[in-house]
């Protein structure tokens, strides 16, 4: 049985902010000049123990090297392709892709933060006290697009309707 699956018919946006850039391009310089040698070092050193069927250690290096080589065939596709956006919109009372956004539940007054970045950027660790990235092909970013401070957005969940409001629009 194949495991080929067809493409995703859902490409994300070209668009990441500066430092999201600087991650990823240093992620591929680590593993490019950093992580890949000291792999294959270490593949050719469990090769020269002998049988290879059974020794453990080159088994695992060699899916090491699998891992960070899909890793860097990604990133050598996608830096290329993405498109840095580092200047703040005109009209920063609304919200637009890199906006800070404050939002409060209608119902509950809970307040969060959302930082709106692209969808590489998501599945970074952030620390605790900075605002939750949110990817812009996200709906509730998609519903957030263009509203100003004071705006209520519906959003529509599988078990429920959630209310928005916007209680601050920042950038930077």
């Amino acid at each position: 049985m194949s495991r080929w699956r067809p493409a995703s018919t859902d490409k994300s946006s070209p668009y990441i902010t500066a430092a999201g850039y600087a991650r990823l391009k240093a992620e591929y310089q680590h593993l490019w000049l950093e992580r890949r040698p000291e792999v294959v070092r270490a593949i050719t050193a469990a090769a020269a123990e002998g049988d290879r069927s059974e020794n453990a250690e080159y088994i695992y290096r060699k899916k090491e090297l699998r891992e960070i080589d899909r890793r860097v065939r990604y990133l050598q596709l996608r830096l290329p392709v993405l498109k840095v956006v580092d200047t703040i919109p005109a009209d920063q009372q609304r919200i637009y892709f890199g906006a800070i956004v404050t939002l409060a539940n209608c119902e509950t007054g809970e307040e969060r933060d959302y930082a709106l970045v692209g969808g590489d950027e998501i599945g970074e660790d952030t620390p605790a006290n900075a605002p939750a990235p949110i990817s812009i092909d996200s709906p509730l970013a998609r519903a957030l697009l263009k509203k100003t401070e004071g705006d209520v957005v519906t959003l529509t969940l599988p078990t429920q309707q959630l209310e928005l409001e916007v209680l601050v629009v920042r950038y930077g």
